[in-house]
């Protein structure tokens, strides 16, 4: 059975930093490209970031510079490493999983595994 469990999420202050993980079971990370994802109340779900099954990695604008994703495959863990947060970021995070590649990594529905989300909230 294939479980991606993310943890991490918290609240913090606006400038503050988090890094969320993402550790899979039930499947090989070495073999999976993983996209993180969020969701604020009321809003559709972003892709924040991606990280190919060799290491190339992508960002939405918004969050590029600041935000930095990185794989252990040793650990079967994803992580995102995420600094200089605004209360914008505020959100629910999920990672996602799909063997080898996605062609557009942005679309929820190229995944096949989701983990059950953690939550961030960037707040005074």
């Amino acid at each position: 059975q294939v479980q991606l469990v993310e943890s991490g999420g918290d609240l913090v202050q606006p400038g503050g930093s988090l890094r969320l993980s993402c550790a899979a079971s039930g499947l090989t990370l070495d073999y999976y490209a993983i996209g993180w994802f969020r969701q604020a109340p009321g809003k559709e779900r972003e892709g924040v970031s991606y990280i190919t099954y060799n290491g190339r990695t992508y960002y939405a604008d918004s969050v590029k510079g600041r935000f930095t994703v990185s794989r252990d495959n040793a650990k079967n863990t994803v992580y995102l490493q995420m600094n200089s947060l605004k209360p914008e970021d505020t959100g629910v995070y999920y990672c996602a999983a799909q063997k080898y590649t996605v062609i557009a990594w942005r679309v929820p529905q190229n995944y096949e595994y989701w983990g059950q989300g953690t939550q961030v909230t960037v707040s005074s």
